[in-house]
């Protein structure tokens, strides 16, 4: 029994001394691993990675469609699909590409649709302010195009006045991939 505690105390002082090696040895070292939110204050934390093997090309316009069902357990915070629309944002910023060569699309259905209520209703509905309106104009004045299904609002009896009016209602989110699909914008899950 001796010699297993041994070795067990002895695996995990390695482990933390392996642990210590990787942390920053200054302030500078531990400001490069700093979360940052280089396009969209708030939202979609990132960390700046300068020397990562595969980098976007700063002249490059990149689109994407970011397919938004996510829906969230905590009404007072933000969608999370939302907020990974903003961390795909904030990479490409990071990595130094204009927002103007970002084309973005974020398509919301499922239980992601309530998050695009005005304020009233979603406050009417869940009894808090709606957490996703600061983030949907933090999207739009980055140029992210945000959408919400027009058939999951009438699966869900939510008139198209309650919409928050910062997102645009379309026919479908099915139409919407596709016909976004084949004009080459490569497709995200959220």
């Amino acid at each position: 029994m001796k010699s297993f505690s041994i070795k067990v105390v002895g695996a995990a002082a390695i482990l933390a001394l392996a642990g210590l090696a990787v942390m920053p040895a200054s302030h500078a070292e531990a400001a490069k691993w700093a979360w940052s939110h280089p396009a969209i204050a708030n939202y979609g934390p990132v960390r700046s990675l300068p020397d990562a093997a595969v980098q976007p090309n700063k002249h490059h316009v990149y689109k994407a469609i970011f397919d938004v069902t996510s829906g969230f357990k905590d009404p007072a915070k933000p969608d999370a699909g939302l907020d990974h629309v903003a961390r795909a944002v904030n990479v490409f910023a990071s990595a130094g590409v204009p927002l103007k060569n970002l084309r973005f699309v974020a398509i919301l259905h499922g239980p992601a649709t309530t998050a695009v209520l005005s304020n009233a209703d979603y406050r009417a509905k869940y009894g808090v302010d709606n957490p996703n309106i600061l983030l949907i104009d933090a999207l739009n004045k980055a140029g992210v195009h945000v959408d919400v299904c027009g058939q999951a609002l009438a699966d869900m009896g939510i008139a198209h006045s309650k919409v928050y009016a910062g997102v645009h209602v379309t026919l479908s989110a099915l139409s919407t991939v596709v016909i976004y699909g084949n004009e080459g914008y490569a497709y995200m899950k959220q």
